[in-house]
């Protein structure tokens, strides 16, 4: 453990980037700290976990099938998401099924929580393009979405703001850096963490202008929640496969249920461009949750699995609070 609680103007090393590192740069920079942010790859990013990623900030919804500590950060996020990025769509997002998929349909209304259920007009009047697709929804007010790709190096650009300093194209490990040492590299960190695997997770991008959505829709799927996200200029993503290989390719299986569940949700998504085809492996413990390990001036942050956007604020927050002053979650941080 760290000997004393650290200064304000304590220097700070963040080792990663990506929305975990970012979010880990911005609480440091803005509490005094000097912070500076190393990244391996370039400017773009496009190597990183985070440009695959969906970007749902939905903590209500993941309770479903996600751990009591997951909702619990995702709820702490929303509030700092609010609060560092207030033009973050807060339209909250909808769940909805087909027949045969009912009884799925009703253990998830069961098993989640901020939600209420809209009939086919009260969905229509909230999601025109959904008119007499389906016969009811269930609705989250309160849940968020918001673009990685474009939100990424808004999160880069604050930091700067507050005083940091980011280096890209800088591959370093926490022995070669002085002082407090934040480790955000994912599955970059196996030198050190070798329990930790890729989940790849599968994304397709299409294009059209016949379907307008103001929110995330997820589809209840027998296999796996299926989802499309609206992107600006008429883009759509369609996501959420979580498969246990650490290939970056999509595979046809895939391909074609994300399609089809996109072309199930609204018959004019047929007729859409696909723009891309991608995936991203996601760092994950043997027990699919997060972690901050402590161990003298190194701190690693990792596990975030597919709840990266999600729950990043608050873990970022978590590990200001002990550093600052000592104080511990025991859900989520070890000691070593």
């Amino acid at each position: 453990m760290l000997q004393t609680t650290k200064r304000p103007d304590s220097p700070v090393s963040i080792i990663g980037a990506g929305i975990a590192g970012a979010w880990q740069a911005l609480l440091f920079a803005q509490a005094g700290h000097p912070v500076t942010l190393h990244e391996r790859g370039d400017a773009a990013m496009t190597d990183a976990t985070s440009h695959w990623a969906g970007g749902m900030l939905a903590p209500y919804c993941e309770a479903e099938v996600a751990e009591p500590v997951i909702s619990r950060l995702g709820r702490r996020s929303l509030a700092i998401w609010r609060r560092e990025l207030p033009d973050t769509p807060f339209n909250g997002s909808l769940v909805v099924a087909h027949p045969r998929e009912r009884n799925d349909f009703e253990r998830f209304a069961r098993m989640t929580e901020g939600h209420r259920r809209l009939d086919a007009a009260g969905l229509a009047a909230l999601e025109p393009s959904l008119e007499g697709r389906f016969r009811d929804a269930l609705f989250f007010p309160t849940e968020g979405h918001v673009e990685p790709r474009r939100v990424l190096p808004k999160l880069h650009e604050r930091i700067v703001a507050a005083g940091g300093t980011i280096k890209f194209d800088s591959d370093v490990t926490a022995e070669d850096l002085d002082g407090l040492v934040i480790d955000c590299r994912g599955l970059g960190a196996r030198d050190e963490q070798p329990e930790l695997r890729g989940v790849k997770g599968e994304m397709i991008l299409i294009e059209t202008a016949e379907v307008q959505l103001s929110r995330p829709v997820r589809l209840i799927h027998p296999r796996w929640p299926l989802y499309v996200i609206p992107r600006e200029q008429n883009l759509f993503m369609l996501g959420a496969t979580s498969i246990e290989a650490e290939d970056t390719g999509v595979s046809v299986r895939s391909a074609l249920e994300l399609l089809g569940a996109a072309y199930a949700v609204h018959p004019a998504f047929g007729e859409a461009r696909i723009v891309e085809f991608g995936s991203g492996l996601r760092p994950a413990y043997p027990d699919n949750l997060p972690r901050i390990g402590i161990r003298g001036d190194e701190i690693s942050v990792n596990g975030l699995y597919r709840h990266g956007f999600l729950i990043a604020p608050a873990l970022a927050e978590l590990t200001l609070q002990y550093v600052q002053r000592g104080q511990i979650d025991n859900e989520v941080m070890q000691c070593a």
